[in-house]
């Protein structure tokens, strides 16, 4: 049953603010999180209500306050960073690889490092090149962190406070076109937070995506559906670690797999998806995988040339009727 409706950029605020309620080792960090009350409006308000003590806003230097929540995490406390956008996390790449995913092997398993790092992602705003990149799968490629991509109002919810009960780094994308979406948040998370999720049955193809992407999918399954295609919709939740045996399980069943992925198609987390795939279901399908990514250009800025470069609805539903016949 829900709990309620929110917005989804209200349901990330709802988990923010249930977690500092719950913990007092918890604190919110990033770059206008306070008075602004987010880039995005995700923290509006809470600096009134929490004090400067747990709402931090900082300078704009991502390797600085990044780093600074890798030590508070080391120091006992539950640090929740936000890097405004993907693209500026690269100036906290150091941190978070060489530091924060890398400490508690390197200690031999005597310190972690329980940090969440928030992360706007993903094209559709018209915010041009630097502010809409989908880098999930340069983050799902390293060993030390969870990866975490919430497509639903109530993962939006519930993700961040599993990710707070982990001892080691969890990095959370958020997609940027879900914000003003409105949708139920259930009392209680689905599932754990690795754990793949089957949107919706299928038997003819399983549309794998996650995130932005979701929607798109779930809306393609509905067409299909009217062309006597049954797509079976599969939101990958977690990106590192992936959830292998629920793709193969998806796979064997529909024995056809169409992966949505925005990031671009060279060195794709779609890739990994499908090599997973044909080293583990390869004798159950009927057609080859088919990846649809983003054009590999830049994101640009008019609207038409950004929605052009995106995975979009129609593109799925001509590539399950392609694959449909394909032998």
């Amino acid at each position: 049953m829900s709990e309620q409706v929110l917005t989804y950029r209200e349901a990330l605020r709802a988990g923010i603010e249930q977690s500092l309620i719950d913990d007092d080792r918890v604190f919110l960090m990033g770059e206008d999180v306070g008075r602004y009350g987010g880039c995005y409006g995700v923290s509006k308000g809470l600096l009134e209500r929490y004090g400067e003590h747990k709402i931090i806003d900082t300078p704009l230097c991502e390797s600085g306050f990044v780093g600074v929540g890798v030590g508070a995490a080391l120091g006992g406390m539950r640090p929740i960073i936000e890097v405004m956008t993907v693209n500026f996390s690269l100036l906290a790449m150091d941190q978070i690889v060489n530091s924060a995913a890398t400490l508690r092997h390197m200690s031999g398993g005597q310190v972690n490092v329980p940090l969440v790092i928030r992360m706007a992602c993903g094209a559709g705003l018209q915010l041009a090149a630097q502010h809409s990149h989908s880098w999930e799968n340069f983050y799902a490629h390293i060993p030390g962190l969870k990866v975490l991509s919430p497509a639903t109002h109530t993962d939006a919810k519930h993700m961040l406070i599993q990710a707070l009960a982990d001892p080691d780094p969890v990095i959370i994308f958020e997609h940027v076109m879900l914000l003003n979406t409105r949708g139920d948040v259930l009392e209680n998370s689905e599932e754990s937070m690795e754990k793949a999720l089957v949107r919706q049955q299928g038997t003819d193809v399983s549309l794998i995506t996650y995130g932005g992407s979701l929607h798109k999918a779930l809306s393609a399954a509905k067409q299909l559906k009217k062309l006597n295609i049954s797509a079976e919709v599969l939101d990958l939740r977690c990106l590192r670690p992936l959830d292998t045996k629920t793709i193969v399980a998806s796979v064997t069943k529909t024995h056809r797999a169409i992966i949505i992925d925005e990031a671009w198609l060279t060195g794709s987390l779609a890739g990994e998806i499908s090599a997973i795939i044909m080293e583990q279901a390869f004798w159950h399908l009927d057609a080859p995988v088919k990846r649809l990514c983003t054009v590999e250009v830049p994101i640009p800025y008019p609207s038409h040339l950004e929605q052009a470069a995106l995975p979009q609805v129609e593109e799925i539903v001509t590539a399950a009727q392609n694959i449909m016949v394909a032998r």
